[in-house]
């Protein structure tokens, strides 16, 4: 297989005649193909099988100690004009990157397979779709790409018939922490990342692509690349609803991507398109319409057990690559949480010992196709996109934020999604209540200035008269003894209940200075024990506490100079003075 692309044919020719592999392997993204790739890294360790019994088809990767996870320390944008890449993100002069790059891919492949991988982020046949294609030295690379996007044959095509594509090259180098880098060149729709074969830094589709490098087309093209899930949402009465959620780590994402309706609301229905990215365009009446460009999951697995989420943790038993977690005696994939066997065998391959460490990497992973999730979706691959009723914005904050509220509209809504934030837990980093600012769950993904990012927000909202409506969540207020006031998982549907009602006009609300809140009689409650003091505490708004919030999100934007949008500090200013 090769490609009647000249761009493309030049650019693996040149790369190979930096690189010096033993041989150019073109991906058609075959079962095939994938079946001689898992056999490849068995003969090489690279994989270990697990026990075929009781999960047919999946395999263990362990990788090097030194790279298990995102290094966002390492990863750079490079533009030409610094202010470009804002102070939200590392910069490198594009040629100074280059030429530290160029260093480290020379003859980095020797001895080894160059892999060419078309990918289409997005269904093949959709408007909304973009296309790229990774250069690789890594087997794993490739299977996992296989199950994340759609690669092969047909994305290949596309590719030939649109003649645009964003370039990825990446090489696991020799592993060294000290030669390892991630670049991305939006001006040259460029990939690099060189000396890590983990999942985040290697697999170029995922954030690399979808993300940073997207957000950067998107603005220039007049759409939005998210960190986001989208779920649809069906009532009893078959009325369907879109929501697209963008969470900061550790704050439910999945868990709400793939919610199970508790059994006191039946008939209500909770399917996944997508848990992580979501591309976000105005069809031709205006309608915000939602893609999502993965067709897998990446997701981390400690904590996942059948109570927290039952889809995932069923659709996970077969055809799945796990990295980085434990065995158990029965050569089972084990991780903290699971279920009450105990591993035999760590994360590193070593005998497990209780008092050093958890067994299963904490940011230890599963790779999966997004079909074998039960709650899947056909409409994921619809070329169409879905329309999205409501955007909702999420945190973790102890006491501050409500339940839920609604923006009062979409510059509002803008503002509520750029400030965005949560409290540390003990677990991430030895203190509690830290309050971390993470605008539109996109701090380590955006790919420009956070300032000319929301101001292309607002731009968005003067598209349009048929704008999703906006909302906040916070599932993790707490009461003086540290105790969860709301039950969250499952039950988390009665506040996407309330969502599509305001978005139907349904129920009424009560107007604050945040936003609006529900009458607590508009809450689905049954089923459910909440103390009338509970539910007084959900729906509270502390002025006091919500003026030095707000004096802090002032003082966060300010950090971003004078490209902060006059829309969005006037909509700050507006807030604050609604406060007293």
């Amino acid at each position: 297989m090769t490609t009647t692309n000249e761009a493309l044919r030049q650019w693996v020719d040149e790369t190979a005649a930096l690189t010096k592999p033993d041989r150019i392997h073109w991906c058609d993204g075959s079962d095939a193909e994938y079946a001689g790739l898992v056999r490849l890294m068995l003969e090489r360790g690279d994989l270990l099988p697990l026990n075929a019994e009781t999960y047919p088809g999946c395999h263990l990767h362990r990788s090097d100690p030194t790279d298990v996870a995102r290094v966002e320390h390492l990863t750079f944008v490079c533009t030409p004009d610094r202010e470009e890449a804002g102070p939200n993100n590392n910069w490198m002069a594009p040629a100074d990157a280059h030429r530290r790059m160029d260093g480290l891919f020379a003859g980095c492949m020797r001895g080894r397979t160059l892999y060419v991988i078309p990918y289409c982020m997005g269904p093949i046949d959709s408007p909304y779709a973009r296309c790229g294609v990774e250069i690789t030295d890594s087997p794993y690379v490739v299977a996992n790409m296989k199950l994340m996007t759609r690669m092969g044959r047909a994305a290949l095509q596309r590719i030939e018939r649109e003649g645009r594509f964003v370039r990825g090259l990446h090489s696991t180098g020799d592993l060294n922490p000290e030669r390892r880098f991630i670049m991305h060149f939006p001006h040259e729709l460029l990939i690099q990342s060189v000396g890590s074969g983990y999942g985040g830094n290697a697999l170029l589709g995922k954030k690399c692509h979808a993300l940073r490098i997207a957000s950067w087309q998107a603005r220039q093209e007049g759409w939005l690349a998210e960190h986001m899930l989208i779920l649809e949402l069906e009532s009893p009465a078959g009325e369907k609803h879109y929501l697209a959620a963008a969470f900061p780590s550790a704050c439910g994402k999945t868990n709400l991507a793939m919610l199970i309706p508790p059994v006191t609301m039946p008939g209500w229905k909770v399917r996944t398109l997508g848990d992580d990215i979501a591309w976000l365009h105005f069809d031709a009446d205006g309608v915000l319409r939602a893609i999502n460009p993965e067709s897998g999951y990446f997701g981390v697995v400690p904590g996942t057990n059948a109570r927290t989420n039952r889809n995932a943790f069923d659709m996970i038993r077969r055809d799945t690559i796990f990295t980085n977690v434990a065995v158990n005696a029965e050569n089972e994939p084990w991780w903290e949480d699971k279920d009450a066997q105990q591993p035999v065998i760590d994360w590193r391959g070593q005998p497990y010992s209780p008092g050093k460490g958890p067994a299963a990497h904490p940011n230890s992973r599963f790779t999966v196709a997004a079909r074998q999730n039960p709650s899947y979706s056909p409409l994921a691959d619809d070329p169409a996109g879905v329309p999205i009723s409501a955007i909702i914005f999420g945190g973790r904050r102890r006491e501050l934020a409500p339940l839920v509220y609604q923006a009062r509209d979409w510059r509002h809504g803008v503002l509520i999604g750029a400030s965005v934030a949560s409290e540390t837990t003990a677990a991430a980093t030895g203190e509690v209540g830290v309050t971390r600012r993470d605008p539109m769950a996109m701090k380590p993904f955006c790919g420009y200035h956070f300032g000319d990012y929301w101001g292309h927000w607002l731009a968005m909202g003067g598209r349009s008269t048929r704008l999703p409506q906006i909302f906040h969540v916070n599932w993790f207020r707490q009461d003086r003894n540290g105790r969860f006031l709301w039950p969250g998982f499952g039950d988390n549907l009665r506040v996407l209940r309330w969502i599509v009602d305001r978005c139907a006009g349904r129920v009424g609300a009560n107007e604050t200075p945040i936003g609006f809140l529900p009458h607590a009689r508009d809450l689905d409650l049954q089923g459910l024990t909440v103390e009338p003091a509970v539910l007084d505490s959900l729906l509270a708004v502390d002025a006091a506490s919500w003026r030095q919030e707000m004096q802090s999100i002032g003082d966060y934007f300010a950090g971003f100079g004078e490209r902060v949008p006059a829309g969005l500090s006037e909509e700050h200013r507006r807030v604050l003075t609604a406060l007293g």
